[in-house]
């Protein structure tokens, strides 16, 4: 065992400011055993996946905390400094046992009460569970007492930007962006060694979960068949990515990973992995996560405190490095009333959605309360906080209360680890009970909204937070047609709007218009983990059915639960014949169509799309719909609950009032309308009563355990350091750390720098580095083809992502980018600006790297929303990017560009590249100081070019923290030279 000391290194040419000293230079004590080449305790030498997974779900067993588990594993001086700390922690006088009903204790906590300060009494729930892990972590090197008085005068510090650390009890991981995770892991090994380090350094130091459910596409659909030949198609694809993340199960300690075929993860986190409180070693505190995809918020409907970070930010997170993050503002958002009939959770996420994009709440916690709560139930709850990212909020927090608690007994907990949660949050005022009154709360903004004034809407057809009342739904359809284009617009002339394009499909009469639905997709955890959406759905392809309504067969209609619960209460409820009737058979437990696995349409219908180019929509129950994710060929992409899938499978069209028009023709001859197949919310209610069990919790996750075949069978070395591959075109030793030093570089302006790209608002991280298929013609094609990889065999980039050579060449190669130095051209291209000539942005990056000039981005507001995406700053990074200067950017992505080195900045308000007149060609200087220590978070920046436009920047270092980062060229870099140095 060792003790990983984190302290940042001054420059030897200046002295470190007092705030860096305080926070950077930091003494942080945290241990690494040798690996255990298991999954098992560190006792343990073999054990079955099993056994492992039970040992994970343990209360007590994985996290080490504390300085108290940091005794005798270091040298006999340090033993003796650490044994004193502990015993001087600052806050042992609240340290209290918690007493068990029948007798003795569940452990001890610190106890915020105990601290006798009224301000506390009135702190938002999700402001307390950060006080109390500072409190409990508080060392006085990594988490001192005056971070602790930050947060409890929250009122007070909050409005003034000011920095906390915050060390989450656990990292939750998708294997999109867990394989880059490990990779770089697995990268930091070996460079840690080349500094002449011992490379078992590095490992995780808290529980790191790690569930495989981004690889499953719909290459079958429509098949009692679908889930076994997609897991076949999965597993030949991704055996090598596979076999990766199988060896970091068993080369890092504290990793677990969950096979493929088991769930989505934030459903498997919501319904299994999240503990709500901890106990480790007797002491109880609040579960919290920070996870590597942006939907990890879906957890704050159980009361647990997590959100999404970059893949970057998570590794130094898993090493022991405090998260640094600016204390938020918390809007509190009263909930009351009671939703209509026929109202679905997803209409109210959508609302909630919009009212709080409006709001403005990017960086902010959003707290949700009022008498409303007691309406909806935690599947609900989940439903909202899923869409944190959507609104813009770095979380959606739910406290406990007795709902979450029936919620804990219903998907299998203990009535024991659910009595010790109670106790608990009651003993630390952490719990919610609304039959008791009710203790006033200070918010930083307040918004309220009545339950019965939600209405049936979709969203679309671009942006996630673009609300369309389904009442309009046809009128909106109509304008988006006639628009502009834009995230409202496709500008089809009026002439062509009615074109009616006849064909064959599999022998069949078959046609197709601007607005037919072609992939109708109930997925995404979102609402796959929601009972009353799902049977909701099942009931509208029975009532269809019944009818004799059925989906036109050129419609890709699919399932794909985010849990094998779904499977069960489906088939209980005797509802999943119709479903398969009507062509939603199940086709996988995964992501699929929300992540843009959504698989190729027929060639037919494919073909007809392209030749007459169509506006054909999809319809999914997932989280994102930005242009190019769906797939390709689908321009229009509406949100919608699961029942709305399916009807609006049914109307094949999204060209419809659902009011007026009937979606078909039954068999009777008679018009059937909406209203005909739309289930009541008691019909709904009675059905999920009476097929929703317990046993099914229980049951699933006893399978999951188990592993599958594909799985078991995977072989893997038992090395600690991972044995590359040259040739593999899908797990590749990154640049990142070649020809490192032991001394950090340093501060360095931007020089002359061109303009890479020129955008507008709202890039996603889908624009920067789509997750979706590798275009025929993309730079990323043509690599893969060098190497002997055949089209059908190209898989999707989110696959790749252990691959950095293909994910530089897939770097702003979404095919719906929109860059303005392109004039209004629609592509992956631009302008390599010395020549004139039109390239792809690859090509042009690789142009401007090897004649060693500077490359900047300039963009709108918003850039970077979405996912959570590491590659979204790693492959500008690989292609020369020094700076990005926007309005504004999302959360994760600003910081996923630091952990990077690339400097972010943002225009002054009321100006961007348009009113300043910067046309993108022009060169460009951006003066930083010379010298780390004269940088100061949010400084003014002057950025000049070289036809004599001088304007004035606010650079996005918003922390300390992250110029020591800058400093090191890298957040992993600081901590790979900060570990060689112990």
């Amino acid at each position: 065992m060792f003790l990983s000391t984190y302290y940042a290194s001054p420059s030897t040419s200046s002295s470190p400011s007092p705030i860096f000293r305080a926070r950077a230079l930091r003494f942080a004590s945290s241990l690494s055993p040798p690996p255990c080449r298991t999954l098992a305790p560190p006792s343990c030498r073999s054990t079955s996946f099993s056994s492992a997974l039970r040992w994970s779900r343990g209360a007590d067993s994985r996290l080490r905390v504390g300085l108290r588990a940091q005794i005798g594993a270091a040298s006999p001086a340090l033993e003796r400094k650490i044994a004193t700390m502990a015993s001087e922690h600052p806050f042992n006088g609240i340290l209290s046992g918690l007493p068990r009903p029948a007798g003795g204790e569940f452990g001890n906590f610190y106890s915020l009460p105990a601290l006798n300060d009224p301000r506390i009494d009135k702190l938002p729930f999700s402001i307390k569970i950060l006080l109390e892990s500072a409190i409990r972590n508080c060392d006085n090197f990594q988490v001192t007492k005056e971070d602790v008085e930050k947060i409890i005068d929250w009122e007070k510090s909050a409005p003034k930007q000011v920095e906390i650390p915050f060390k989450p009890a656990r990292v939750l991981l998708q294997d999109f962006t867990g394989v880059p995770a490990v990779v770089d892991l697995a990268s930091m090994r070996e460079a840690i060694k080349d500094l002449g380090s011992n490379p078992d350094k590095i490992n995780p130091l808290v529980p790191v979960d790690l569930v495989i459910d981004h690889s499953v596409q719909v290459d079958v659909a429509r098949s009692e068949n679908a889930v076994q030949a997609n897991m076949d198609l999965e597993f030949k694809r991704n055996k090598e990515r596979f076999a990766f993340l199988k060896w970091g199960s068993t080369a890092f300690r504290n990793m677990l990973v969950v096979p493929p075929g088991s769930g989505i993860v934030h459903q498997v986190n919501l319904e299994y992995l999240g503990r709500v409180v901890f106990n480790t070693e007797g002491i109880l505190y609040p579960d919290s996560v920070v996870g590597t995809d942006s939907h990890t918020t879906m957890i704050d409907g159980l009361g647990v405190a997590g959100w999404g970070v970059g893949g970057i930010e998570a590794e130094a997170t898993m090493l022991g490095q405090p998260m640094s993050m600016v204390l938020p503002g918390v809007v509190g958002f009263k909930l009351s009333g009671k939703l209509h009939d026929g109202v679905t959770a997803t209409d109210l996420v959508l609302t909630v959605t919009q009212m709080l994009r409006k709001h403005g709440v990017v960086g902010k916690f959003v707290e949700f309360y009022g008498e409303g709560m007691g309406q909806l139930s935690l599947a609900d709850r989940a439903t909202i906080a899923n869409m944190s990212p959507e609104y813009g909020a770095t979380m959606g927090f739910f406290p406990v209360d007795h709902v979450t608690l029936e919620y804990l007994k219903l998907t299998g907990r203990s009535d024991e680890t659910v009595e010790m949660i109670e106790a608990y949050l009651r003993a630390n005022k952490m719990f919610i009970d609304y039959k008791e009154p009710q203790q006033e709360r200070l918010y930083s903004s307040y918004l309220e909204l009545d339950l019965a004034e939600v209405v049936p809407c979709i969203s679309g057809p671009k942006r996630p937070h673009d609300r369309v009342p389904l009442k309009d739904m046809k009128s909106d359809w109509h304008s988006c047609l006639d628009n502009k284009v834009g995230f409202k617009g496709f500008a089809v002339p009026k002439e062509q709007q009615e074109k009616v394009v006849k064909f064959s499909f599999q022998g069949q009469p078959a046609e197709l218009r601007h607005g037919s639905v072609v992939i109708a997709a109930i997925t995404s955890c979102t609402n796959t983990s929601n009972p009353s959406v799902m049977l909701g759905a099942a009931l509208v392809a029975k009532k269809a059915c019944e009818l004799g309504l059925e989906v036109k067969p050129w419609v890709k209609t699919s399932l794909a639960p985010g849990s094998g619960v779904v499977t069960k209460y489906l088939l209980q409820s005797g509802l999943q014949k119709y479903l398969n009737q009507q062509g939603f058979n199940i086709v996988g437990y995964g992501c699929t169509t929300c992540i843009g696995n959504s698989g190729d349409l027929d060639e037919s219908v494919s073909s007809i799309i392209a030749d007459n180019d169509l506006v054909a929509a999809a319809v999914l129950s997932g989280n994102r719909n930005f242009e190019g994710r769906v797939h390709p060929l689908t321009r229009a992409n509406y949100l919608a609950s699961p029942p709305l899938v399916v009807a609006y499978a049914l109307a094949g069209t999204v060209d419809i009032d659902f009011e007026k028009e009937p979606i078909g023709t039954g068999k009777d001859g008679r018009s059937v309308y909406f209203r005909d197949i739309w289930p009541s919310s008691e019909e709904i209610a009675q059905v999920v009563q009476s097929s929703v069990l317990p046993e099914m919790f229980k049951s699933t996750y006893e399978a999951i355990t188990k592993g599958n075949e594909f799985w078991n069978l995977l072989a893997v070395p038992s090395s600690s350091l991972y044995g590359w591959d040259p040739n593999s075109t899908y797990i590749h030793k990154p640049p990142y750390f070649s020809g490192m030093t032991m001394d950090p570089p340093g501060a360095r302006g931007v020089k002359d720098a061109y303009c890479l790209l020129l955008f507008g608002d709202s890039i996603t991280t889908d624009h920067i580095s789509p997750a979706g298929s590798i275009h025929k013609d993309s730079p990323a094609a043509k690599y893969l083809m060098e190497r002997g990889v055949d089209r059908r065999d190209f898989n999707s980039y989110g696959s790749r992502r252990g691959n950095d050579e293909v994910m530089a060449r897939g770097t702003f190669a979404n095919i719906r980018i929109v860059n303005k130095l392109l004039n209004g051209e629609v592509g992956p291209k631009t302008i390599h600006i010395p020549t004139g000539e039109k390239l792809s942005v690859y090509d042009a990056a690789m142009r401007y790297k090897s004649a060693g000039q500077d490359t900047i981005v300039i963009a709108g507001a918003e850039y970077g929303s979405g996912s959570s995406r590491d590659w979204a700053a790693k492959g500008p990074m690989l292609q020369g990017v020094k700076a990005v200067i926007s309005k504004s950017f999302e959360r994760i992505h600003r910081s996923n560009l630091v952990g990077m080195g690339i400097v972010p900045l943002c225009f002054k308000a009321g100006e961007d590249a348009e009113t300043l007149g910067l046309t993108g060609h022009e060169r460009y200087t951006i003066d930083l100081p010379a010298k780390v220590s004269d940088i100061r978070p949010g400084q003014d920046i002057t950025v000049t070019t070289d036809a004599g436009k001088s304007f004035t920047c606010t650079l996005r270092f918003d922390t300390e923290v992250e110029l020591a980062y800058f400093d090191h060229g890298g957040i992993l870099q600081y901590v790979i030279r900060n570990l060689s140095k112990q």
